[in-house]
């Protein structure tokens, strides 16, 4: 009984480790748009004409922003600090599954309420669906490893349970 549940400790902290690692490498990548941006210039024929159109759009707006209002992407700083502080909350799973299964709950919640953000804002702010159907995407790839350490906890829980009595 104990292997099984070192092996589902195990689990859930790989699935746990990864979601954090991956929340904390999207939000640091807000910090370097106007970069990021101007490498992806660079390299505009390997995409679509239409992601090339969008892309080229966003870069101009982008560069003109900050040529002109820089204090604007200290909006995107903080955007990339909550990604940080959110992967934080995330170590009391690391360290008690069980007792604070209600991180991984919201995490799961957050990840669902990604589709109505993107497809409402990006409605109102004229972002092109395709590009809401990527935002999306963050919220179906950051609920699959929660869901999966989820379930693994819940399994985790009845085995305490279950040796207990």
């Amino acid at each position: 009984m104990k292997t099984q549940e070192q092996l589902l400790r195990r689990k859930i902290k790989r699935w746990i480790i990864f979601f954090i690692v991956a929340l904390i490498l999207s939000g640091i990548t807000a910090f370097p748009i106007e970069s990021q941006l101007a490498i992806t210039m660079n390299h505009l024929d390997v995409f679509p004409l239409t992601i090339q159109h969008w892309l080229s759009t966003i870069y101009h707006a982008v560069k003109t922003t900050n040529d002109n209002y820089p204090y604007l992407a200290y909006g995107t700083d903080w955007l990339a600090f909550a990604h940080i502080v959110i992967a934080t909350a995330f170590i009391g799973p690391l360290r008690d599954p069980v007792r604070n299964i209600w991180v991984i709950q919201f995490g799961m919640i957050a990840c669902i309420m990604v589709f109505p953000l993107a497809l409402i804002a990006g409605l109102i702010r004229q972002i092109p669906f395709f590009w809401q159907l990527i935002d999306c995407s963050f919220g179906v790839i950051g609920i699959i490893p929660l869901y999966l350490c989820y379930r693994n906890i819940k399994k985790l829980e009845y085995l305490q349970t279950t040796t207990l009595s």
